[in-house]
């Protein structure tokens, strides 16, 4: 273990309840550094939206937006109307900060997006929510609420970690321990790195990536697809001064980030 390691004195037992539950939980994701997700995850996110058309005059949809720095870089480099919907009030308050570019926030509850319509969107985005959700229940009744907000073929882009990704050491992510098989929903603690260089330890779910698509498709989705993106690819895809800020070795190889598209049936 290297010696930046530092355990939050919060996260030596991880509390009951959400990952990220509450004031405390928002203010402690907004400082996550999420330098692979930069790499390796959110910039295919964008590109795979854009490659389905989805620009200037489109209203894309950020699922589980949090502190909303996905969602305003999404809004800024496609053009696209981004509304940003999250479970959590106090990340929600911290998403509407001045300067964003995103449209409109909105909060869910009960499992459905208040103020939006069926069909309301042209598109729609999730990163990393399935970590949080603990049955498979909870995922459908994610999907679910994303069909409902998608116009018929409008695409669905998710964004997800790989469970079965233990015992590497990637930039700003470490992933349970070394060769354990994870059933689906089982509690998997991860370790993220924070912006000030400490890790923030965290109780997640494991969602093994072969899953998604038989879930995808019972929620009313179609024509699933997954890429894992690498770092050979980022070299055309992320920021070029990120490409070259660290060597990415564990990312190099075995890359630990899945993005999943389908298309509203």
């Amino acid at each position: 273990m290297s010696d930046d390691w530092t355990r939050d004195p919060a996260a030596a037992e991880p509390a009951e309840g959400p990952a990220w539950s509450g004031s405390d939980g928002a203010q402690a994701f907004a400082a996550v550094e999420a330098a692979t997700d930069w790499l390796l995850g959110y910039p295919f996110v964008f590109r795979a939206l854009s490659r389905r058309g989805i620009g200037a005059g489109s209203v894309l949809v950020d699922y589980g937006c949090g502190p909303g720095k996905v969602a305003d870089r999404a809004a800024r480099l496609l053009g696209a109307r981004v509304i940003g919907v999250d479970t959590s009030p106090e990340m929600l308050a911290l998403a509407r900060a001045p300067g964003t570019a995103v449209a409109e926030f909105h909060l869910v509850e009960g499992g459905r997006t208040g103020g939006l319509a069926d069909g309301c969107a042209d598109a729609a985005m999730c990163s990393h929510v399935l970590a949080s959700l603990p049955d498979e229940e909870a995922v459908l009744s994610v999907f679910t609420e994303v069909r409902r907000l998608l116009r018929p073929g409008g695409p669905f882009v998710l964004l997800s970690t790989d469970p079965d990704c233990g015992g590497t050491e990637y930039a700003s992510l470490r992933i349970g321990g070394p060769g354990t098989v994870h059933a689906p929903g089982q509690d998997l603690t991860v370790r993220l790195r924070r912006t000030d260089g400490t890790w923030q330890e965290v109780r997640n779910h494991a969602w093994p990536v072969g899953r998604i698509p038989g879930l995808l498709e019972r929620a009313g989705f179609r024509d699933v697809v997954q890429e894992r993106p690498t770092v050979e690819q980022a070299l055309d895809t992320a920021d070029p001064e990120l490409v070259r800020s660290r060597p990415w070795t564990g990312e190099r190889e075995r890359p630990p980030l899945v993005v999943t598209t389908a298309l509203a049936a």
